[in-house]
Formats: C-alpha cells, sequence, structure tokens
C-alpha cells in the first residue's frame, strides 16, 4: 500500500497545482470585471438625452423635487423717464404789474395753500385804492344829497323828479362803491384793511401779495427782489423763445404721483391699453418697485424708431422720485395663468445652446432632458415641453451633473 501511494504522490501535487492556478485566474478574472461602485457611470442614449448614475456620495450633493406648477403673468419691459405730473402742477404768474419786493420760498419747500409766495409793489394797487376812495367820497354825497331832496319835498321845496333823480344817483353811486372794494379785495386786502382806507382816506400802502392756490412743493422759482414783472410776460432769466409761453414765477406740484414717459416696440402696441398695471424700478432705490398705471398710449408710430409713446402715471406718496430719472418699467399686459414651472436653478443650457433639465426616479439614476422654455418669473421657468408634473428633477447642482456627463463622455472618447 505505501508503494501505491509513493508512486501516486507526484501524480497528486500535479493536479493540487493545477487546482491552484484555476482558481487564481478566477479571481482575476472577477477582480477584473467587476463594477466599481464608487464610480458614476455615464450611457447616451437617444440624442440630445443622457443618463447618469451616481454614488451616495455624489447623489447627496444635488437637491431633488417634485415639477409642480407655478403662477406666471404676461408682461413687456421697456424703458422710460420720469417726469412731473403735469396735471399737479400750479403755475403762479403777477395778476398786476409791478415789482417784487420779497420772495418766501425756495425751490424744494414745501408750503401750504395760502402761504404767501411773494409781496409785490403794485402801482396798479394803488390806482385800485386812489379809486375806492373817490367812490367812497361820491356815496357820501349822494347820500346827503337824497337825505335833502326827500326833505326839501316834504315841504314843498322840490320835486319828485328831483328826488328820483337823488336816488338814481345814490344807487349808481354805491354800486360803484362796491365794484371798487371788490378791485382792491383781488389785491388780497381783507375787509378790515378796506375799510380802514376808506375812513383813513390814505393809499399809501401799495403792495400787494401773491399766495399760493394750492398745497404742494415748490418746483421752479424765477422771483428775486427787485424785478419788475407784469402779466402775459417772462422774467427776464426767461429764453427769447417763451416768449409766446412766459415762464411762471412760481411753479407749484403735488409731488405725490409722478409721470413717466416711454417708447415702446410697435410689435408691443397692440397689447398696451390704458388702466394695465405699471411696475417701475430707478436705480437710485434698487429692489423697490413703484406701482402705478397706463394713461396714454399713443396713436402713431415714430416713423425713425418704430415706437409707440406711452404714458404712465406712478405713485410716489413720499416724494422719492425725481424728474429726468431713468426707469425701467414692466406693464401687466394679461391675466394670470397657471403653467407647469421649475425653480430657475433646475434648467442648464448647454453648449449648443439648448436648455436641459436631470430627471430621476430613485435618486441614484438620472436621464438628461431637453425641455422648451416660456416665461420667467418669480425664480421660476415655465415649462412648455418636456416634463410633466410630479416628476422629480435636480433643482441645486444640476450644473454639476452637466458638468460630470461632460467629464465621463470625454474620458471614455
Amino acid at each position: 500500500m505505501d508503494r501505491k501511494l509513493k508512486s501516486l504522490a507526484p501524480y497528486l501535487v500535479y493536479a493540487l497545482l493545477a487546482v491552484a492556478a484555476i482558481y487564481g485566474v478566477s479571481k482575476l478574472y472577477s477582480a477584473l470585471t467587476a463594477k466599481k461602485p464608487e464610480a458614476a457611470q455615464t450611457a447616451e442614449t437617444t440624442p440630445g438625452e443622457a443618463t447618469l448614475d451616481l454614488n451616495e456620495e455624489q447623489a447627496g450633493s444635488v437637491k431633488i423635487e417634485k415639477v409642480g406648477k407655478a403662477t406666471f403673468v404676461e408682461r413687456r419691459q421697456a424703458v422710460g423717464n420720469i417726469d412731473f405730473d403735469q396735471h399737479q402742477l400750479v403755475q403762479v404768474f403777477s395778476p398786476y404789474m409791478g415789482r417784487i419786493i420779497k420772495a418766501d420760498h425756495d425751490v424744494g419747500d414745501q408750503i401750504q395753500k395760502g402761504d404767501v409766495l411773494f409781496t409785490l409793489d403794485s402801482p396798479d394797487l394803488l390806482n385800485a385804492e386812489a379809486n375806492l376812495i373817490q367812490n367812497a367820497g361820491l356815496l357820501k354825497l349822494q347820500n346827503n344829497t337824497l337825505a335833502r331832496a326827500i326833505k326839501m319835498k316834504s315841504f314843498g321845496g322840490a320835486s319828485q323828479q328831483a328826488v328820483d333823480q337823488s336816488t338814481s344817483d345814490q344807487q349808481t353811486a354805491e354800486g360803484n362803491l362796491k365794484s371798487a372794494r371788490d378791485a382792491v379785495r383781488i389785491f388780497g386786502k381783507t375787509e378790515e384793511e378796506i375799510d380802514n382806507i376808506i375812513a383813513m382816506r390814505h393809499a399809501d400802502d401799495h403792495t400787494m401779495v401773491v399766495k399760493s392756490p394750492v398745497s404742494g412743493y415748490v418746483v421752479a422759482r424765477n422771483a428775486s427782489p427787485g424785478l419788475f414783472v407784469q402779466p402775459g410776460t417772462a422774467p427776464p432769466s426767461a429764453s427769447a423763445t417763451s416768449a409766446a409761453a412766459p415762464l411762471a414765477i412760481f411753479t407749484i406740484g403735488d409731488l405725490a404721483s409722478k409721470w413717466m414717459f416711454a417708447n415702446v416696440p410697435e410689435t408691443d402696441a397692440p397689447l398696451l391699453k390704458t388702466g394695465q398695471k405699471v411696475v417701475a424700478e430707478v436705480q437710485a432705490f434698487p429692489g423697490r418697485e413703484f406701482e402705478g398705471k397706463v394713461v396714454s398710449v399713443g396713436q402713431n408710430i415714430d416713423p425713425s424708431s418704430r415706437r409707440v409713446f406711452v404714458r404712465s402715471e406712478v405713485a410716489d406718496p413720499q416724494s422719492l422720485l425725481r424728474a429726468g430719472m431713468l426707469a425701467n418699467f414692466v406693464v401687466i399686459v394679461g391675466q394670470p395663468y397657471s403653467a407647469i414651472a421649475v425653480p430657475t436653478n433646475a434648467v442648464v443650457r448647454e453648449g449648443d445652446g439648448t436648455m436641459t433639465v436631470w430627471v430621476t426616479e430613485n435618486s441614484r439614476h438620472f436621464v438628461r432632458r431637453i425641455v422648451k422654455l416660456g416665461m420667467t418669473q418669480n425664480g421660476f421657468h415655465e415649462i412648455k415641453e418636456g416634463l410633466r408634473p410630479g416628476e422629480q428633477v435636480v433643482t441645486d447642482n444640476a450644473i454639476f451633473l452637466s458638468n460630470q456627463f461632460a467629464l465621463l463622455g470625454n474620458s471614455t472618447d
């Protein structure tokens, strides 16, 4: 028996070596063909659509949300200029000829209705006061004449015709005095001051004050002491071309609203209507919105710029806007509507210009899908084609997936 085992020993050694060799080859083959879990995998499917597999660590760096809906409003953007609300501006001229003695307010001052704007030394007022004194004397004379005629008639010393004539003359004098009082009152004199002029029979105070007819702010001033003005003429500071439209001595404005002028492309002209909501922004107050409405749409297109004139009224209760400011504004031209939408950072613009999103079902396997976008508002893209409500898409770090896909695709090449 021992002799047989000794004779078989070499064969047993060869058999054991063969088994070991086969086992080693199989282990090496398994190691070479094993799929590494930590590496992202990519595969091209249909044109424009690709898949990408992420490991657990990579998948944790992205945020996934369900596709929902958002509200969008059709609107148009344009650029305009702020100006004063011309309907709220009041130009104050000198009602009579005279020389300015004092101007009480400067540009930017807030004033109330009835505040004195300037004082005028007026010869017209002097003439009106002299006429008042004269008519007051005539009325006194006619009153005495009428009383005397009535007394004389009582004992036959005067006829009824004399009494009637005296009555007519007294009534005429009374009417003339009322007109003279009104003429002086126009210059700003009170009833007490008029009575005092008549009692004293002295017209030495021929200064008049011009008061503000409205409350607001001084927008423009063309008054200075010593300046001679008269109705219908501009101050000397006015240009020669302003003779037909003289400069007001003061311009008072209610600045709680402003006008905004803009020229909108003619392609948007059919969409614009009076009453549409307007939201404006200016560089001086970034992020702050001023609301208003369209109040006028031009009826002609500028032949050189191919644009239509639009005027809007913007609320400015704190008087923050200044005339001449450049404004970006949006006109709401349609009713709000609901549409499929994703956050703006979910959409990636690829190198060829297409817009894509990454869709997933299990947070590890992702499919790149081309989408067609609509409007962009309030941090959301409107999706016209490519997605359905309820699908899951990457919203944060979507660009990371596109970059990863590009890197793996290049390394495969």
